[in-house]
């Protein structure tokens, strides 16, 4: 029975991939954790590759694939850096990921995932917004950039508004785009939370 994965925003994604003439072949970067939606790609077909900063969350990534039988190719790496050719993979994401770090490097990163894209390919991003219930908390670094902490450890948060990351995607096409704002129930209680999603064309 096929896994069913909580990173419902990308099924939208693969099937914009799926509709997409190019070898299935894709590319996460912050492709750790204990359900990888690699995972979700490999059940389709696809040659997966990820990277990831953070070994212990490679490691519970790599075991998910083996349990499942999926070849995942999840390694240590740095999404402002990526060590693959220009133009050499279809299809680009990052989930949840790259707003784990300042805006700056925010756009290192994602030109590096347009760079790595080849044309015609589709690249996945999404970001905070400053919607989400946690925008302003923790020290202040400016542009609305925070210090907060997930799982104790500290860590740093960019909130975005809506409009913010266009820019980032200028010299593509923007197939779909959605300001998301949801509330859900976490550790018991009722929080809300504010996303903004891209899935563009590399021309």
């Amino acid at each position: 029975m096929a896994e069913i994965f909580k990173q419902t925003p990308l099924y939208r994604y693969l099937m914009f991939c799926n509709e997409t003439e190019m070898n299935r072949v894709v590319l996460d970067c912050g492709a750790g954790g204990d359900t990888p939606p690699l995972a979700l790609f490999a059940q389709y077909g696809y040659i997966t590759h990820g990277i990831d900063s953070d070994e212990q969350q490679i490691e519970l990534a790599n075991t998910f694939g083996q349990k499942h039988q999926f070849f995942l190719d999840i390694r240590q790496g740095d999404m402002r850096q990526l060590t693959f050719a220009d133009e050499s993979i279809p299809f680009v994401y990052s989930y949840n990921s790259v707003f784990h770090m300042r805006k700056s490097e925010v756009v290192q990163s994602v030109e590096e995932m347009k760079r790595v894209l080849k044309p015609g390919g589709l690249l996945f991003v999404n970001f905070l917004t400053v919607n989400d219930f946690r925008c302003g908390e923790g020290p202040d670094l400016g542009e609305n950039q925070y210090e907060q902490f997930d799982d104790d450890l500290p860590v740093i948060h960019s909130y975005y508004r809506p409009d913010e990351p266009d820019i980032l995607f200028s010299d593509m096409e923007v197939l779909y785009k959605e300001d998301r704002v949801l509330e859900r129930i976490f550790e018991g209680e009722r929080i809300r939370q504010g996303f903004v999603d891209y899935i563009a064309k590399k021309i």
